[in-house]
């Protein structure tokens, strides 16, 4: 839920940000730094203060609000970088022989900007399955994640259940990583797709 959200509300941002100049673009772009750049249990508190005002405390959305506000800067900055590396001549070419700017957006760019948005959207889902303190501060008692549900079942469980649960959450990790090592070269982010 959290990568399909981030997609949607960060992909139209990071393509402003790569092609658009306006007023306070550094600062916009900026400003989706803060979250990491933050001790995360302030951020949350500040979070869990507005949350509790609004009637988000203990609620599936409050904590996917959480998760996309961690998985941000991710979903902005890459994707945007890959946007930037599309030659702006080759969307200029598809408009002149009459491609419609939305199609030109998802036959052209899209395509070619890729590999960047496969590993932003790689990292948000693996931030969004490690995320604990902020699931625990906004979606308690209602709401259980599974990195969150450790911190009581290891203690309750013997030495060796933190080892076991920690393989658990690390196998995912690791299929998603051989699944889609190709797009996590360096070569691959910075020459997006090759025509």
């Amino acid at each position: 839920m959290v990568t399909l959200l981030s997609l949607v509300v960060c992909l139209p941002a990071a393509y402003a940000l790569a092609r658009y100049d306006f007023k306070g673009r550094s600062l916009v772009r900026l400003s989706f730094l803060f979250t990491n750049a933050f001790p995360k249990m302030g951020i949350y508190t500040a979070m869990a203060v507005i949350f509790y005002k609004i009637g988000l405390m203990g609620t599936f959305f409050g904590v996917v609000l959480v998760h996309i506000v961690n998985t941000m800067m991710f979903m902005v900055w890459i994707p945007s970088g890959s946007f930037r590396t599309v030659h702006i001549q080759q969307e200029e070419s598809a408009r002149d022989v009459g491609a419609s700017a939305l199609r030109t957006f998802f036959m052209i760019t899209l395509p070619m900007a890729k590999p960047g948005i496969i590993v932003a959207a790689l990292y948000t889902f693996l931030g969004s399955m490690e995320e604990a303190q902020g699931s625990l501060l906004i979606g308690l008692p209602n709401v259980h994640t599974m990195p969150s549900e450790l911190y009581g079942i290891i203690m309750s469980f013997p030495d060796t259940a933190g080892a076991v649960f920690a393989i658990v959450l690390l196998v995912p990790s690791v299929v998603l990583m051989i699944v889609f090592r190709k797009y996590l070269s360096a070569s691959a982010l910075s020459n997006g797709l090759k025509m």
